[in-house]
């Protein structure tokens, strides 16, 4: 797979911003199917700051791998917020991260069997403080809906990292 060079500069900047401040990443992919865990490991010295990937294919992986739970999957699908997010928390807690960053959607060719239109696509990025959530409505075919949900992923990240602490007032 060739790394567009765009996605590879995201990638250096998503280290950099995690290196900052201290964190550690690991990534919960679906339909991206490993591509955020590999443009970030192209990086030279990933691994100070990026532990690991999961990818659940299915919902079954989701549940198995991730802790989704089944009733979450039967009651809003693959493809939604929700599961996006249980995505992102299950892999934070499994692989023992400070951030967990989730891909789930629909690359196509075809829907997923819920009516759910190909290029739908839900990612989310989950800290100890808070968790963002995008939804993408992208065209294209196959390859192109997943490299712009890896971009879509990586400036999540980057966002939601780079974002300063909310002030804490103090009290006397």
């Amino acid at each position: 797979m060739r790394l567009d060079a765009d996605l590879l500069l995201l990638a250096g900047a998503l280290l950099k911003a995690l290196a900052g401040r201290g964190w550690c990443l690991g990534t919960a992919e679906s339909l991206t199917g490993g591509m955020v865990g590999a443009v970030i490991t192209a990086v030279p010295g990933a691994s100070v700051s990026y532990m690991g990937g999961i990818i659940g294919y299915t919902d079954r992986e989701k549940t198995a791998l991730l802790g989704v739970p089944a009733e979450l999957l039967e009651q809003h699908g693959a493809v939604s917020a929700e599961v996006a997010e249980a995505m992102a928390r299950g892999c934070r807690e499994r692989l023992n991260v400070q951030v967990g960053l989730a891909t789930t959607g629909v690359a196509g060719p075809a829907s997923d069997g819920r009516g759910t239109p190909v290029g739908t696509v839900f990612v989310a990025c989950v800290t100890a403080r808070e968790c963002t959530v995008a939804r993408l409505l992208l065209d294209g075919d196959r390859r192109h809906i997943r490299v712009e949900s890896t971009r879509a992923a990586l400036r999540l990240a980057i966002r939601l990292i780079e974002t300063p602490p909310p002030e804490v007032e103090e009290t006397a």
